[in-house]
């Protein structure tokens, strides 16, 4: 073979090669380039699934529970008062502890229809143990067994101090029994947090509505506070309750 020859079939040999080499990597980006695609597609899932609350759990809503799901309801007056609650939180007590009494009366006297919203805005003074929520999902059990005003009252009357664990499950189904709350479907409901993901959405709603710190109180929607927006006192509410009544 004469060496132009030669020349000629080596250099051909050698586009083949650099033919056969384009085609691997052009075939190695390709696949690189769906595994790429795959991963963004799988990572869409996750984050829709993270904005559309998938990873919330599962809502489940008292059947008792009146305006949009997020109250619990005493008595059949014609003017309704709404009470957001938290409760970890030491002025919903004390709002309790000064017109608590006279909010029974009015319910007592057909005079009103109460309604109590549980929320959690305070699970960052429980040490991660979200006390607030806990607490709000276990008043939402005992409504769901027409208990929810006994539980109220022994709540705030075991009321933990702010920055401490709270209760934990254990001493919330123990505090039930003390007011009648026995069965095992409410202590399951406590230890399983069925109502926790419908305390959190009871407290996205307490927002949405313009509200922000607790207690709120309002009468026919509007919302009432003592001087300087401090709490309102019970003769402040009755006077809203009478002017609301007409």
């Amino acid at each position: 073979m004469s060496k132009g020859k030669r020349d000629r079939t080596l250099k051909a040999r050698q586009v083949v090669e650099h033919q056969r080499s384009a085609e691997r990597r052009r075939t190695v980006t390709i696949w690189t380039s769906v595994a790429v695609v795959v991963v963004l597609f799988i990572a869409g899932l996750v984050g829709y699934s993270l904005v559309t609350g998938e990873d919330k759990g599962t809502l489940s809503t008292p059947t008792v529970a009146v305006d949009e799901g997020t109250a619990f309801a005493t008595g059949t007056g014609p003017v309704t008062v709404d009470v957001y609650e938290d409760f970890m939180c030491p002025s919903c007590n004390r709002f309790e502890q000064a017109a608590g009494a006279t909010l029974k009366q009015l319910v007592a006297d057909q005079k009103i229809t109460l309604r109590f919203h549980p929320v959690a805005i305070l699970d960052r003074f429980s040490n991660g143990t979200e006390y607030s929520t806990r607490a709000a999902a276990a008043s939402a059990a005992a409504a769901q067994e027409g208990k929810f005003t006994e539980y109220h009252d022994v709540l705030y009357a075991n009321q933990p101090a702010e920055n401490s664990d709270g209760l934990d499950n254990a001493k919330l189904i123990e505090l039930a029994k003390s007011v009648g709350l026995t069965s095992d479907t409410f202590a399951n409901a406590v230890n399983e947090g069925t109502y926790k993901t419908w305390a959190t959405q009871a407290t996205e709603k307490f927002s949405e509505r313009g509200f922000s710190g607790t207690p709120t109180i309002t009468v026919n929607g509007k919302q009432v506070t003592g001087p300087d927006n401090t709490l309102p006192t019970a003769e402040l509410v009755t006077q809203a309750v009478q002017q609301a009544a007409g």
